[in-house]
């Protein structure tokens, strides 16, 4: 269903993958669009490990998208260093293929949104945190991403180092 990586060589493992996922502030989630034309938007998320999660408002563009096709991929960039004297960039990233829900019990968007404000506000206190969710609460929707695959890829300079030094991403 899904294509392999034709350089394998340079693939990070599923553990490296959900570190960059672990360490990333924003991403692309890519929908299918108005008129079939993809739709790619700039997004902040959470990954706990096993789904990803998304805040956006109860209509616009993307909500049309995911209640119209659940199918999206998600791209995490996690190191691009351009090296003009060799002509190329050494770059680490991790794409992520599922289907996306719109969470519709309370509960259930409640743990997603404390999730969120955690990853963004790690040192602000829980009062905090719950003051700013229940300003934001009424016109908040969150997505729910399940992850059906996950590739990442790093270039071929990143995956030698990393290799020499035994290092995990």
């Amino acid at each position: 269903m899904f294509r392999e990586m034709r350089r394998k060589n340079q693939s990070l493992s599923l553990e490296e993958c959900a570190l960059v996922l672990n360490r990333g502030t924003s991403g692309v989630l890519a929908l299918s669009g108005d008129d079939q034309y993809p739709y790619a938007v700039p997004i902040s998320y959470v990954y706990d490990g096993a789904k990803l999660y998304f805040h956006c408002a109860k209509s616009g563009h993307k909500l049309d998208a995911v209640t119209r096709n659940p199918k999206a991929s998600f791209c995490v960039i996690d190191q691009d260093q351009v090296v003009p004297e060799e002509y190329t960039s050494y770059y680490r990233s991790v794409i992520v293929f599922g289907t996306i829900k719109i969470l519709e019990h309370e509960e259930e968007k409640r743990i997603a949104i404390e999730k969120l404000a955690l990853k963004y506000a790690p040192n602000d206190s829980a009062v905090n945190r719950q003051k700013a969710i229940e300003r934001e609460w009424e016109p908040l929707c969150m997505l729910e991403m399940s992850v059906q695959h996950m590739t990442g890829k790093e270039s071929i300079e990143l995956s030698k180092a990393r290799k020499e030094n035994h290092i995990i991403s």
